[in-house]
């Protein structure tokens, strides 16, 4: 055995002591430690992380640095920090869907902010590096289109898929690009579900590491429609803080129980408004997303807090985790985004289990 394949024991024991603090197991036995090579006292390796997003990135580098600089002979640490993100392990070859985790936004209720919250989700995924997809499921009140600031279709190639617009790294689809503005679209449920299949099967989504797909409000046909096209890695409830929001929500999670979708977690949107003098204002109740989470047994995501941005963002076509990405409603958007990419992670190599809903 020579003195190199020595130091790369050595330096693979250190690092069998570093855990990824989602998974609670070593970065060895994960098999993120690649690329391993080490010359004149000089390491270097790349962490292959289960996500862009990784809310713990920058504790797992450290944490890795410290532990090989502790292994006697080593001068000096270089890492490169990579991502591949796990799939669900669903079956989607039926609709030729090369997505590996698949995503739906939810609220018992309209008016809560669920598709600014889906909209700014996708966009701070893809700004970390991800390869994302936003499919607006609403097709009676089609919003996506307007909040991202697209307006229309590609040209379309001639495979007889629809080509998807693409907008700040995320690849769209809405029913707003197929009708004229203001046009209502009064459909029974066989049409409905005929569109939202469509959506799925009939564009060239191409591979996507998320699909995030923005449901419209309630537990209607939509819904079932969009459970009975695709497995759905897990769904996210969002919420305000007040008890009436609360109660609808709380359906929103029946439902998903109902169509055996895991639920990833509960996001409270309007949380707070912070005044000039730093003192915050509980408009509509303060701790009712926590609440619901802790009712339900799944993880409380985050607070989104009051922010006129939010909206002006919307209105403009800028998400606000671009047009203000310092605000600390975009802070809150991204936090959050990250914490959904670790759940989605652990449900992935978990088996895809998801969390279970322990509400009655």
């Amino acid at each position: 055995m020579t003195s190199s394949e020595t130091t790369q024991e050595a330096v693979l024991a250190a690092l069998s002591k570093v855990n990824e603090p989602e998974l609670h197991r070593d970065l060895v036995s994960l098999h993120m430690i690649r690329d391993l090579e080490i010359q004149s006292g000089k390491v270097s390796f790349s962490i292959l992380l289960t996500t862009p997003a990784c809310p713990l990135r920058s504790r797992i580098e450290t944490e890795a640095r410290q532990a090989v600089m502790a292994v006697p002979g080593v001068r000096s640490v270089e890492i490169q920090m990579d991502s591949n993100v796990p799939s669900d392990g669903k079956e989607r070859g039926l609709l030729q869907l090369p997505v590996k985790n698949v995503v739906a936004v939810a609220s018992g209720k309209g008016g809560v902010g669920k598709s600014t919250v889906a909209v700014n989700i996708a966009v701070a995924l893809a700004n970390f590096g991800a390869r994302v997809g936003l499919l607006d499921a609403d097709i009676y009140g089609p919003n996506v289109p307007i909040m991202m600031g697209a307006s229309q279709l590609p040209a379309q190639k001639e495979n007889n898929r629809l080509t998807p617009p693409e907008a700040y790294g995320v690849k769209l689809m809405s029913i707003g690009f197929l009708v004229k503005p203001g046009q209502p679209l009064i459909w029974r449920g066989p049409m409905l579900h005929s569109a939202i299949r469509q959506f799925l099967s009939d564009v060239d989504w191409g591979e996507l590491d998320y699909l995030i797909i923005d449901l419209p409000p309630g537990t209607g046909d939509a819904q079932l429609s969009l459970a009975q096209s695709i497995p759905l890695s897990g769904g996210v409830i969002v919420t305000l803080p007040q008890q009436v929001s609360l109660e609808d929500a709380s359906r929103g999670l029946a439902m998903f129980r109902e169509l055996n979708v895991p639920v990833l977690g509960v996001v409270e949107n309007m949380s707070y408004l912070e005044l000039p003098d730093g003192h915050r204002m509980d408009i509509f109740g303060s701790g009712g997303g926590q609440k619901l989470a802790d009712a339900a047994g799944v993880p409380f995501i985050g607070t989104i807090p009051i922010d006129p941005a939010v909206r002006e963002g919307g209105d403009a076509g800028i998400p606000i985790v671009i047009s203000r990405p310092d605000s600390p409603a975009a802070k809150s958007l991204e936090g959050i985004a990250e914490q959904l990419a670790a759940l989605i992670s652990v449900a992935a190599l978990n088996g895809g289990s998801g969390v279970s809903i322990n509400m009655v």
